[in-house]
């Protein structure tokens, strides 16, 4: 009895504030305010993942404008509806489908009536989940058995969030309160370092850190003696491994060759790998070598490097230099040097001629005298001359002035006394007999042809016609001469290249159009093969207008290129064909290639995306994509070729959808060190240019890794182009200020950044295109067995959803007396950095409330909350 009065009691102190706050709304309505807004203040906790909808009701207005406010900003949210009760009582929603922590903050509704602003009661939204790293374990590189410390800080809410550390697969210590500290007393091989972070929701793991042991420096790569002059010279060489730790210095010992004990030895600053070797003997051999050191010490030498520098220049002058007029041109003469005053490997003589202080032109001859040539007979000319060897030029001598005048007089006297006029006039008398014998002559074949000889000796009375029967040929269209590779004017080492994949016209025919571009065309073929079988193939021709056999070389040089390679995902040469032309005009070039039958891989990308039928690509489908291509963009490399033009555009996917590197127009063989530098302007695709390239114009297989990354983004964003909106000559200034392609929406993570490792500013730190493959197939190979599984985002591990709906104990949010909901699930999500493991616990299981107890529902909730999956789980 004492207890069923003690319940009477305590349901009444519950429902007191409710009317107190029934009685004060009447009031406001019944004293004219007109319009309200009821509402209370409310502490509503999710976890992040689950929808939640808010509501808020408002009385006095027929047609409200009501905005729904967070943290003091208008919020942009479409998903909002108004819904008229009666006439003057209107319920407007705010839904969020997915909440997460940016969502958290305080929610209330506003409208503005007569000027003035009326607002409800605030809800504080609290969005909980597992915890998430603001500081994570980061990778080190330590001296052996020496102390060092990692930091590993993570935030929920809910609070508080405990760290647990692991070493390898074994756990370190006890839990520590977050942010925590890891004290190591040291290691003495590589270790890999985690840590977890623990709340009520769950745990989350941080990425792994690795640390690594210093060791000593590896020597340095590839040293080189560059400048060498007879008595200088520049030594240059790339680091080796640098030990995990920072190089200090390098030391360079110079010797000579014949006395070896005598060493110089040069400490020099790093990270400036070159050094000037100064005060060297002429004409010496010489040795050089270099180490480097670090912390832990120091490198071994290198090998010996030898060299030689130059002799000294000549010390003596041309002497008696003088000219010798000769019709239009100047023969230059001068005494020759006593043999007895010039120094070892003398080369000969240079000249050199300027008029209005610009050199005209110079040479290097092996006798006494030079015929001089591009020079201006209306200008003074200058003139001088040195003995040259291979330290350089000796002294120049004296200048030579010759004067318009007598440049002028020059010409006017002829050499032998004779006048080139009856010349002249001798050679044109005879071509206009020659033209005239040939159109009487050309007349008379002409009536010949037409009627025969209409007139002969008479027999009989009777005129006799005789016809002479002429040679039988076709009079309107040219006669065509078979083309070969040594009619076109190529040079003979492309000609060695290309003549064992000639392939004669009359052996394949020409179909339809497969593309054009700015230079030629590429159409369908049918190529007979030796067997009499027909082979489908695409034939590339430079366009009909060409003039010139540089034209022809250019792209033959292609097809020369294509020629050397042999790979399942590089495009093969089947053979190469000149097409003939009429009228003594150069032969078309043909290169004759493999048949693709879905074309170039970025039209393909644009079809499935914005087609007419547009077709969904599977990411693994992409991702291969990908590594074929790094597979081609391998074997090239290992070539030691240079593509200069990697892009969507330039890839060919065949029937098998296999994706071919192709368009070698632009590729470059290296023969000498890892670098080309464009020599002159060219067309060049400024989108996918290194920035070393667009500064200097140079080119290396690191360069071709930076088009890489921008062909994979090219291939996520299925065919989208680069930097859109940025013109060309903003590109530059665009990168070095640290600005890259940004990550798609539905790019994988690892997939972005192994895109960004392809776009880092220092080339030689670019992965190389076998690492770039091999991510590619192990972020493939772990995407396809997460597609195994029926659910490979979301794993139940807690308590299946059944069994929390025959939960008695288990209350839905509006039944809580305190103000707080949770709201929860089990679930675990795989991301490529951390797993999330949220504990199974029910809707509504540790809920409190803070609104004013015993009001009835309908006036409790001024600004209401549905959650509607969250009220049928429990």
């Amino acid at each position: 009895m004492e207890m069923n009065q003690t319940m009477q009691i305590r349901g009444l102190l519950l429902l007191l504030p409710a009317l107190l706050w029934a009685l004060l709304l009447r009031r406001d309505v019944a004293a004219g305010t007109g319009t309200k807004v009821t509402g209370m203040p409310i502490k509503l906790k999710v976890s992040q993942g689950q929808p939640v909808k808010l509501n808020c009701s408002l009385e006095g207005m027929e047609d409200p404008e009501m905005l729904w406010i967070k943290d003091g900003a208008v919020v942009q949210s479409v998903d909002q509806v108004y819904i008229p009760v009666d006439e003057e009582h209107w319920i407007g929603f705010l839904s969020l489908k997915s909440v997460d922590r940016t969502d958290s903050g305080k929610y209330w509704c506003q409208i503005e009536t007569n000027g003035k602003k009326e607002e409800s009661q605030q809800v504080w939204l609290i969005v909980e989940g597992v915890p998430y790293f603001t500081v994570e374990p980061e990778d080190l590189s330590v001296v052996p058995n020496t102390p060092f410390h990692m930091v590993c800080a993570a935030a929920g809410p809910p609070e508080p969030v405990t760290i647990v550390w692991w070493m390898g697969d074994s756990r370190i210590g006890p839990s520590d309160v977050s942010p925590s500290t890891l004290n190591v007393s040291g290691i003495n091989q590589s270790t890999v370092f985690s840590c977890e972070a623990h709340n009520i929701r769950g745990l989350s793991s941080s990425r792994t850190a690795t640390v690594h042991i210093k060791v000593l420096p590896f020597p340095p790569l590839n040293v080189t003696v560059t400048q060498i002059t007879s008595n200088n010279a520049n030594v240059i060489w790339l680091p080796g491994f640098d030990g995990l730790s920072p190089l200090l210095s390098c030391t360079v010992q110079v010797a000579e060759s014949q006395a070896e004990e005598e060493v110089v030895t040069e400490v020099v600053p790093v990270p400036s790998f070159n050094r000037a070797l100064l005060g060297l003997k002429h004409s010496t051999n010489y040795s050089v070598r270099v180490q480097c050191t670090n912390e832990m010490g120091s490198s071994p030498f290198t090998d010996w490097v030898n060299f030689q520098t130059l002799g000294l220049a000549p010390n003596n002058t041309p002497q008696n230099v003088h000219i010798i007029h000769r019709d239009s041109c100047l023969i230059l003469e001068w005494e020759p040097a006593v043999q007895e005053m010039l120094r070892d490997n003398t080369l000969g003589y240079r000249l050199e001629w300027s008029q209005d202080n610009i050199t005209q032109g110079e040479m290097v001859v092996q006798d006494t005298r030079a015929n001089l040539t591009m020079w201006n007979p209306l200008k003074d000319l200058l003139i001088r001359v040195c003995i040259l060897n291979s330290a350089g030029c000796g002294p120049w001598s004296e200048p030579l002035l010759i004067t318009a005048e007598d440049l002028i007089e020059g010409q006017r006297q002829p050499p032998y006394g004779t006048s080139w006029v009856p010349v002249v006039l001798g050679i044109l008398t005879a071509l206009v007999t020659a033209v005239s014998l040939a159109l009487i002559l050309l007349r008379k074949r002409r009536k010949e042809t037409r009627f025969g000889h209409a007139f002969g000796s008479m027999v009989g009375g009777d005129p006799i016609v005789h016809f002479r029967a002429v040679r039988s040929f076709n009079r309107e269209v040219p006669e065509l001469i078979e083309a070969t590779l040594d009619s076109i004017g190529i040079s003979d080492e492309l000609k060695t290249k290309l003549k064992d994949v000639l392939i004669q016209e009359q052996q394949f025919t020409l179909g339809r159009m497969l593309g054009k571009g700015e230079f030629g065309s590429v159409r369908e073929g049918q190529l007979k093969l030796p067997d009499g079988s027909l082979q489908k193939v695409a034939v590339k021709m430079l366009k009909a207008d060409i003039f010139t056999s540089s034209d022809i070389e250019d792209f033959l040089k292609e097809a020369a290129c294509m020629k050397e390679f042999d790979h399942p995902h590089v495009t093969k040469l089947i053979g190469v064909s000149l097409r003939n032309r009429p009228k003594g005009r150069l032969p078309i070039p043909m290169v004759i290639l493999p048949f693709m039958k879905h074309g170039d891989l970025h039209s393909f990308l644009l079809m499935s995306r914005i087609g007419e039928t547009p077709f969904n690509l599977p990411l693994r489908t992409l991702l291969k994509f990908m590594i074929d291509i790094a597979s081609g963009m391998e074997y090239l490399s290992s070539k030691n070729f240079i593509h200069r033009d990697l892009a969507a555009r330039n890839c060919m996917l065949d029937e098998n959808m296999n994706v071919c590197v192709a368009d070698f127009g632009l590729s470059k063989k290296i023969y000498s060190g890892d670098y080309y530098r464009q020599g002159c302007a060219s067309k060049l695709p400024v989108k996918w240019l290194a920035l070393e390239s667009l500064a200097d114009n140079l080119y290396t297989t690191h360069s071709d890794v930076w088009a890489f990354g921008v062909t994979m983004w090219e291939i996520v964003t299925r065919g989208q182009t680069p930097y859109a909106g940025i013109e060309n000559a903003e590109i530059y200034n665009y990168l070095i200020s640290g600005n890259r392609l940004k990550q798609p929406p539905e790019c994988l993570e690892d997939v972005y950044d192994l895109m960004c490792r392809c776009w880092h500013s220092e080339p030689k730190l670019r992965p190389n295109f076998a690492a770039l493959k091999l991510q590619l197939e192990m972020i493939l190979a772990r995407l396809s067995l997460l597609s195994t599984s029926q659910d490979p985002l979301y794993v139940n591990i807690g308590k299946p959803q059944e069994a929390c709906r025959n939960d008695a104990t288990a209350n839905c949010p509006f039944g809580t007396l305190d103000g707080e909901v949770n709201i929860t699930g089990a679930a675990a999500a795989v991301t490529s950095d951390y797993r999330y493991i949220m504990s199974p616990l029910c809707l509504g299981n540790d809920a409190e409330s803070e609104r004013h107890p015993g009001l009835p529902d309908g006036e409790a909730r001024g600004l209401l909350y549905d959650l509607e999956m969250g009220a049928k789980q429990c």
